[in-house]
């Protein structure tokens, strides 16, 4: 009987194969599913090749066996890791509870690898009562893997887990953990979060020299909305300047009217950029803001009144053409020159008489040839 099992596996191995070829992909699987138990070792074998797509469609198809549990749990005890990692992909695809302890127990294991893509199965077959298992790898020594434990928690977003994950968030050596541990805490848009987001804000690590990891930072903290708000406005007098700065651009994007009145007094922060974020939150206010930024038109320091100027052209209001006009007459170049830029983007036809006397002056002819510009793109 030899000749009929080798036949067999002669069968199995050209349906494998078959498997390749997107014509016929979908009658090798059929045919592969319906001959059942003992395919699964030679499709094992199978994924050790290095092409991704193949590795996908050798998991399909073996997700799609009934009787592949077994073999598949004692593989994942045994195999190569880099094949413990592609059974792992397929018990993701059965989303079966049944292999929950054998993932439980590869979150033990030797290889980061396999720790890492169980967490995130674990994660998917959505069984809370796997989080106390998860928590100890947010202190792995593997970054990947305390990367893969701040995903699997993410999916839960239970506010138990707050604490541990503020750790990472405050203390991880790296700042790409740092960036998964504030989407683990914030994308679930729990309340409970905001108080470890805002000591995340204030910390230093996130923002200095990092500007991609701020960025992120701000995203996760403006989306939990209007519960974030008192705690910015808290923020704006914080003693770092950076931090008062970043809680006025996230206070731009809420647009909450709670904020007017204390963006409008960090207008006049001592710390140029603050003073800048500030003008630039009021303007996304719209006319709501129109007469806190008037307020700041005439104070003695020049980098206030500009940013007024700066922010002013940003909003579209009957009231803003008649004081830029008046603001042309600034005894700073730069002042000047902002808010004939400003000007020309509200490109309001009022403007264009006080625009032309300032085009046709010799003594400044930077500012001239700009107001040029500016008739030109109102005309």
């Amino acid at each position: 009987m030899d000749w009929l099992t080798g036949s067999k596996q002669g069968e199995i191995r050209k349906l494998i194969s078959g498997l390749a070829d997107p014509a016929k992909r979908d009658h090798a699987a059929a045919e592969l599913v319906r001959l059942g138990e003992e395919v699964i070792p030679p499709l094992l074998s199978a994924l050790q090749t290095e092409d991704a797509n193949l590795i996908q469609v050798y998991q399909q198809v073996l997700a799609r066996i009934p009787a592949a549990m077994p073999p598949l749990l004692r593989e994942l005890e045994t195999s190569h890791p880099l094949i413990r990692n592609h059974i792992v992909g397929v018990l993701e695809i059965r989303k079966d509870r049944a292999a929950i302890p054998a993932l439980l127990n590869a979150l033990k294991g030797e290889y980061f690898t396999v720790r890492s893509r169980a967490a995130l199965a674990l994660a998917d077959l959505g069984d809370p009562g796997v989080i106390p298992a998860l928590l100890p790898l947010l202190r792995d020594k593997e970054d990947e893997v305390r990367i893969a434990a701040c995903d699997a928690l993410r999916r839960f977003d239970d506010p138990s887990t707050f604490d541990e994950l503020t750790d990472l968030l405050l203390d991880d050596p790296k700042i790409e953990v740092r960036r998964h541990a504030i989407h683990a805490l914030g994308d679930g848009k729990h309340p409970a979060a905001i108080p470890f987001l805002m000591e995340a804000l204030r910390d230093s690590f996130w923002w200095y020299e990092r500007e991609q990891a701020a960025a992120d930072l701000l995203n996760v903290i403006g989306n939990m909305g209007s519960g974030v708000v008192e705690p910015l406005i808290e923020a704006l007098a914080d003693r770092e300047g950076t931090v008062r700065k970043f809680a006025a651009i996230v206070l731009g994007r809420l647009r909450d009217s709670r904020a007017l009145e204390e963006l409008g007094m960090a207008l006049y922060d001592l710390h140029h950029e603050v003073g800048q974020a500030a003008a630039e939150a009021l303007a996304q206010f719209g006319p709501a803001a129109v007469d806190i930024l008037f307020g700041s038109l005439h104070h003695a320091e020049p980098g206030i009144r500009l940013n007024a100027v700066y922010a002013l052209g940003k909003i579209q209001d009957a009231r803003v053409v008649p004081a830029l006009i008046e603001m042309l007459e600034d005894p700073d170049h730069h002042v000047r020159w902002q808010t004939v830029t400003s000007l020309g983007q509200l490109r309001d036809p009022r403007a264009l008489p006080a625009l032309q006397q300032i085009a046709a002056q010799r003594a400044d002819r930077e500012l001239s040839t700009l107001a040029k510009q500016v008739i030109a793109t109102i005309q």
